[in-house]
C-alpha cells in the first residue's frame, strides 16, 4: 500500500489539538502526525485533501451486541463482516464483542466464532472496505444478579464459576478482554482473581451490590463498571451500594450509554464531576437493531422490540440500544461538555483499559491508522480503518 498524507483543518491527537495538520499513513500504520509545515511529504505519497474537516482517532466500543440486522451471539462470517463494516460508516473503528447470558453451549460457539474471525483478520490483514476491529470478547453474564439482570434471560444466570469461566476462556483462544459480574455473589471473589490471572478486565455490572461488597471488589482487582446507572442498584444516601463505589474509587473506569434515554442528563454530568473525564468511557450497548429500522429483532435468545429507536424486551425492560458513538459524541456535546473532553471517552480511554494505548486510540507515529473524519456539526464524513478507506 503507498503512502497516503491527509491534509486536514485540525488534527485531534486527542490529548492536543494539531492546527493545519497532516497525518502520513504507510500501509496500516501511522507514520507522522503534525503541522503542515513540520512534516516532510515524500514525493510518492498520494496526497488527500481534507482541509474543510477535523480528523481524530477512530471510536472504540468496549460493549456492543450487534448492529445490521445481526447479533454477535450468532456470528456467522457474513454477520460479523455486516456488523463491522455498519459501525465503521459511523465512525466505530474497533469494537469488543459482547455476549449476553445464554447456555455454556451458546457462549462457547459464539466466542470461539469470534476468535476464528480474529485469528483470520490478523492474517489476512484489512480488507477492501473500512471495518471495525474485533479486539476481543466482553463476557456480560452468565454471573450476574438476577435481581438486577435487565434484559438478561433469567434461565442462563449462573453462580460465579471459575470452572466455567475458564471453558469460556479456552474457547476465546486469548481473545478474552472483559469479564462483567456481580461481586456479592458467592464465588464472585474467586472468579475475579481467576480472570485478573488471565489479564482480563474486570468489570462490575448487572449488580445489586452493597457498598462494602462493591469496594471489596475494587481492593481485589475489579477496574471497570458496565453501563454505570442501568442494572445497578439504585444510589442512597444512607446505602450508596456499587454506584458510591464506582463513583470514589478512582481507579474504576465508568461505561455510558449516552442515548438520552438510559441515562438522564443531569445523572450524565454527575458522574463526570465525580469520575472526571478521564475515567469515562462512552459506550453503545448496541444491538442487533443497531442502523435499522424500528421493528423487530434479536439480543442473544431474547426478542426484542424497537419502536423510536428504543430497544426493549417482552417485559418491556431495555434491552441494548440502538446508539452509534458518534451520536454518543454529539449528545455529549449538548450537554456543554467541549470536545476536546469528550473524545478521549471513546478513544484514549478505551485504550487504555483495553492495554491498547500505543496502538489504538491516538495520533502518532507507529499507532494503527484509525481514523474518522469530522465535519464542523461533528457528523462522520470519513473512516479510515487500518489505512483502508481512503480515496
Amino acid at each position: 500500500m503507498a503512502l497516503q498524507a491527509i491534509f486536514a483543518r485540525r488534527a485531534l491527537t486527542p490529548q492536543e489539538e494539531i492546527a493545519d495538520a497532516v497525518v502520513l499513513i504507510d500501509g496500516d500504520k501511522i507514520a507522522a502526525v503534525g503541522r503542515r509545515d513540520e512534516i516532510t511529504i515524500p514525493e510518492s505519497a498520494h496526497t488527500h485533501d481534507k482541509r474543510d474537516l477535523s480528523i481524530a482517532p477512530g471510536f472504540i466500543d468496549v460493549h456492543i451486541h450487534g448492529a445490521a440486522g445481526y447479533d454477535l451471539m450468532d456470528p456467522s462470517p457474513e454477520a460479523l463482516s455486516a456488523i463491522t463494516a455498519k459501525v465503521a460508516a459511523r465512525g466505530t473503528t474497533s469494537l469488543v464483542a459482547t455476549t449476553v447470558s445464554a447456555s455454556e453451549e451458546s457462549t462457547t460457539r459464539a466466542v470461539g466464532a469470534i476468535a476464528g474471525w480474529m485469528d483470520r483478520a490478523a492474517r489476512e490483514g484489512a480488507g477492501a472496505t473500512p471495518s471495525a476491529e474485533i479486539l476481543g470478547v466482553h463476557f456480560e453474564g452468565p454471573f450476574i444478579s438476577s435481581v438486577r439482570r435487565g434484559a438478561h434471560p433469567a434461565e442462563w444466570i449462573v453462580a460465579p464459576s471459575v470452572f466455567l469461566f475458564k471453558r469460556f476462556l479456552a474457547a476465546a483462544k486469548g481473545a478474552a478482554r472483559i469479564l462483567t459480574l456481580a461481586p456479592e455473589l458467592p464465588g464472585a471473589a474467586d472468579l475475579i482473581a481467576e480472570a485478573r490471572q488471565a489479564g482480563v478486565v474486570v468489570s462490575l455490572g448487572h449488580t445489586d451490590a452493597s457498598y462494602a461488597e462493591a469496594l471489596g471488589a475494587i481492593s481485589r482487582g475489579a477496574q471497570h463498571a458496565a453501563h454505570v446507572f442501568n442494572a445497578m442498584r439504585p444510589f442512597s444516601h444512607r446505602e450508596t451500594g456499587v454506584l458510591g463505589a464506582v463513583l470514589t474509587s478512582p481507579s474504576v473506569t465508568a461505561e455510558l450509554i449516552v442515548d438520552g434515554v438510559h441515562v438522564d442528563d443531569a445523572a450524565i454530568l454527575v458522574l463526570l464531576a465525580t469520575k472526571g473525564p478521564q475515567r469515562v468511557i462512552l459506550v453503545s450497548d448496541g444491538t442487533a437493531a443497531t442502523g435499522m429500522p424500528d421493528g423487530e429483532y434479536r439480543l442473544g435468545t431474547c426478542d426484542i422490540r424497537v419502536e423510536a429507536g428504543v430497544a426493549r424486551n417482552s417485559d418491556g425492560k431495555l434491552a441494548g440500544s440502538t446508539l452509534t458513538l458518534d451520536r454518543a459524541v454529539r449528545h455529549m456535546i449538548t450537554l456543554g461538555i467541549p470536545l476536546r473532553e469528550v473524545l478521549p471517552m471513546l478513544t484514549s480511554n478505551p485504550a487504555r483499559l483495553l492495554g491498547l494505548e500505543r496502538r489504538k486510540g491516538c495520533l502518532v507515529a507507529g499507532a494503527d491508522a484509525d481514523l474518522v473524519l469530522l465535519d464542523d456539526h461533528l457528523q462522520v464524513a470519513g473512516v479510515i480503518t487500518r489505512g483502508v478507506g481512503l480515496n
